[in-house]
């Protein structure tokens, strides 16, 4: 009787002890999983750091275009201001030779 005991409480151990070793083999799977994922998190901080740099580039070129394209739309805007001004001189420079030759067909 006390030796069926002994080997029952034997095999129990031994079945805890696998079980323990199974826990042991399950905990260092685990701690691999847990160093994947805090390299990988630390590659994504890195890669969402790279992207913010990239992104404020962006933005400032894009406001510097944005003012370049306001300063070339009032330089745009003189130059056509300019432009009708030297067509109203033509015109006037035109206009008088008009009548100079007008005159000079009259009086001559």
């Amino acid at each position: 009787r006390a030796i069926e005991r002994a080997e029952l409480a034997e095999n129990k151990l031994k079945g805890i002890e696998e079980e323990l070793q199974a826990v042991g083999e399950n905990m260092k799977q685990l701690e691999l999983s847990a160093e994947k994922a805090v390299e990988r998190e630390e590659k994504l901080k890195d890669k969402i750091l790279q992207i913010q740099q990239k992104y404020k580039a962006a933005e400032g070129r894009f406001e510097y275009g944005e003012m370049n394209i306001t300063k070339l739309n009032q330089r745009i805007d003189d130059i056509e201001d300019e432009i009708y001004r030297e067509k109203l001189k033509i015109k006037k420079c035109a206009d008088d030779l008009g009548e100079t030759f007008d005159d000079m067909l009259a009086h001559y």
